[in-house]
């Protein structure tokens, strides 16, 4: 066991009682009331105790006091230290890791950290070890999540038009509407539910694979869904397939959804049962078609997502009226959710003038 440490002379136990007294900050006057016990002459443990310490602790504190006296028993925290690349180092790396690796050059079709450390080295001139890029990417806010898919024939230019434009697009479809008429903006899609279910990432001790059932057969059925985010409500329907017929019992559903006096706009994709001329649309709601090849200008498509990975994967269906009972029941579990429904489906370029 080390010898005890020798308490400096110059402080009594009354003012070490006075100055933990008078100080405000919590830490320091429990230490200083530690060491008031050790001038008194108790035994170390005791006063480490009174501190809420160990002995240990307390010799670690001894030292600290005796080296600056009462100031060196507050908490110093410090931030490490200095990082070996600059502000503007840390900024142009993200900009790599964002922009992604060019298949012909780096030879990979994503960055991994092995990769990453080798860009580093050979941009900055700085070695990391593996895990440490690793952290590195979390400090500047990178998680290592899967990609969305995107349409190779997607026009971004197009899909940020419409985005920036969708407030004329909204005047000019409902300018026959009497004046401060409530208006809802919806959004609506399909999904396919069946027995060629998917599987969703869980929770499991590191080095494992937890294992779920994967049913190899194929009757599905098909879930039509709406919301309405600023309202928090939706509609939906769980029908056998999808076409002209089916949509047009989805719109007459979404149509008693819709608050009495109001009128809804909704956003749908391009699907051919979207836009065929057999739909008698109801008088309540007013189309309109999103850009090809924008799902992620839908958000019922994180809908979907929501229901999979919360209620809908990791099971076997039975039968078809499995099916239908697993998707009508997540449907209600989540209009039973209505900010959960708002937080999923808010879009900041959708949502403007309700009233017009």
């Amino acid at each position: 066991m080390p010898a005890a440490v020798k308490l400096r002379e110059d402080f009594s136990a009354e003012q070490l009682r006075a100055l933990a007294r008078r100080s405000k900050d919590v830490n320091q006057s429990r230490r200083l009331l530690s060491l008031a016990a050790v001038r008194d002459g108790k035994d170390r443990g005791e006063a480490a105790r009174i501190g809420g310490m160990d002995r240990q602790t307390l010799r670690d504190w001894v030292h600290r006091f005796n080296a600056a006296g009462p100031e060196g028993l507050f908490d110093n925290w410090t931030d490490g230290p200095k990082s070996r690349l600059s502000a503007e180092q840390l900024a142009t790396f993200a900009k790599i890791v964002e922009a992604g690796p060019d298949r012909e050059r780096d030879g990979v079709v994503r960055w991994r950290r092995v990769d990453l450390k080798r860009v580093i080295a050979e941009t900055f001139g700085v070695d990391f070890h593996e895990r440490y890029v690793g952290a590195l990417l979390k400090k500047l806010g990178f998680s290592h999540i899967s990609a969305r898919p995107r349409h190779p024939a997607q026009d971004g230019e197009i899909v940020e038009a419409y985005k920036k434009n969708f407030e004329a697009t909204l005047k000019a479809h409902l300018a026959d509407l009497p004046p401060r008429t409530p208006v809802e903006i919806w959004f609506q899609d399909e999904a396919r539910i069946g027995q060629k279910n998917g599987l969703v990432r869980q929770w499991a001790r590191r080095g494992t694979r937890p294992r779920q059932p994967a049913d190899q057969r194929y009757a599905n059925a098909y879930l039509f869904g709406a919301i309405c985010p600023a309202k928090g409500k939706g509609a939906a329907l769980a029908l056998p397939y999808v076409d002209t017929e089916m949509m047009q019992l989805h719109l007459d559903e979404i149509s008693r959804h819709v608050e009495k006096g109001a009128h809804a706009v909704l956003l749908l994709d391009r699907a051919g049962w979207h836009t065929t001329a057999k739909l008698v649309m109801p008088k309540n709601i007013t189309p309109i078609l999103l850009p090809s090849r924008a799902p992620e200008l839908n958000p019922v498509e994180n809908v979907w997502q929501y229901l999979r990975q919360n209620w809908l994967s990791n099971r076997v269906f039975e039968n078809y009226d499995a099916i239908i009972d697993a998707a009508c029941d997540a449907w209600r579990k989540l209009t039973d959710q209505p900010k959960t429904i708002a937080s999923i489906g808010m879009r900041d370029w959708a949502h403007i003038g309700q009233a017009l």
